[in-house]
């Protein structure tokens, strides 16, 4: 079995799991509410339907992302469960606007519950249901990466703070006889609906895509550069198509005495590896030529690194290269993003290089500082 189709394994069996669950759970509750005339249970029974709901966008999306890809669809399906992870937490954010709203109505038009120990019961055994289904959901979740089981996780971990809010009130209700159900009710709500914004920004940023975790892109420059004749690893950029599912490229610098042939089996070289390693494929390697045995290029190298890292803001310079014959200085920059005008910085540069090195055309590339 693969890693991927032992993923959506996890992912279909804990989301069944959930789906069960919240069913018995909501039936119970249902029924609870209703003969307690408590519009606190009613609504934690209409958001344990919710939660199955989840559970089942979750299934749908999982087994979309599985897909083979096709003639349209080169990358695979994968980016489809960042979708439905955003559906997800649409739902846990509705599910705490509702139960808002219902609270506050029943502050302005109080209605007198009526629990009993049977109630009582219900209510402990579906806390303790919950908490260890959120544990066991967001542990899977992480576990395989899949931020919709995460998402789905800590909706239950706020579900079983919204049934304790109301097991609170039922108790103070049986003990003095004072109702306070509509406001736990609202305080706990609002933190539902914090959550769902938070999971929608999440959701948000990896469709519109986030920047490459430091320590992946550590590793894998690491790694690149295990071979003697690399001299440096840049311009990583990974495409995310689904959790796992990375295709990117690279640049390398390396000697300008290489032949082609050794350049070739540098780079068919890194692709197996880093992919066997990190199960990430670089499809593109570009290569950045360096002066090595040039004395004067080498001495020049070092005084544009002195004139450019002058400048505010500079990350990183890299790809140097000079042409004599061709009388061409090139290299790329990166400038931090925190940075209000890299334009303006990248054409001081440029201009002080090119009032220096008369008669040589200056290349520079401004890069963008895609990862650590």
């Amino acid at each position: 079995m693969t890693k991927q189709s032992n993923r959506e394994r996890v992912v279909i069996r804990t989301s069944v799991l959930s789906i069960l669950s919240n069913l018995v759970l909501a039936g119970f509750k249902a029924f609870v509410g209703i003969f307690s005339n408590s519009i606190a249970i009613i609504s934690d029974a209409l958001n344990n339907l919710s939660d199955a709901l989840s559970s089942i966008i979750t299934i749908v999306g999982t087994k979309l992302a599985g897909k083979p890809a096709d003639k349209n669809h080169p990358y695979g399906y994968g980016r489809v469960e960042y979708v439905t992870s955003l559906v997800v937490s649409a739902i846990v954010l509705y599910a705490g606007l509702t139960a808002f709203i219902e609270s506050v109505k029943k502050i302005f038009s109080p209605e007198t519950p009526e629990y009993d120990t049977f109630a009582l019961v219900v209510l402990v055994v579906a806390i303790l249901i919950k908490f260890s289904l959120g544990l066991f959901v967001k542990k899977k979740g992480r576990e395989v990466k899949s931020d919709s089981l995460v998402a789905s996780g800590s909706d239950a971990f706020n579900d079983a703070l919204l049934s304790i809010s109301v097991l609170v009130s039922a108790v103070i209700f049986l003990v003095f006889h004072i109702s306070l159900e509509p406001y736990v009710g609202a305080l706990v709500s609002v933190f539902v609906i914090k959550t769902g914004v938070e999971l929608i920004k999440n959701s948000v940023n990896f469709i519109l895509g986030t920047r490459i975790e430091s320590s992946l892109s550590k590793a894998i420059k690491k790694e690149v550069e295990k071979d003697k004749n690399i001299q440096g690893a840049f311009d990583l950029v990974l495409h995310d198509y689904g959790p796992g599912r990375y295709l990117g490229s690279i640049h390398i610098e390396v000697p300008d005495t290489l032949s082609v042939a050794e350049i070739d089996r540098i780079s068919r070289g890194i692709t197996k590896r880093v992919q066997k390693k990190y199960g990430v494929l670089l499809h593109t390697i570009g290569i950045y030529s360096i002066n090595t045995t040039d004395k004067s290029a080498i001495k020049t190298r070092e005084q544009v690194q002195r004139i450019v890292f002058s400048h505010k803001g500079i990350l990183e310079m890299h790809g140097f290269f000079l042409d004599e014959e061709e009388k061409t200085l090139s290299f790329d920059i990166i400038i931090d993003f925190e940075e209000k005008n890299r334009e303006k910085i990248y054409n001081h540069i440029y201009d002080e290089l090119k009032s220096l090195f008369k008669g040589y055309k200056i290349n520079i590339t401004l890069d963008v500082d895609t990862s650590d």
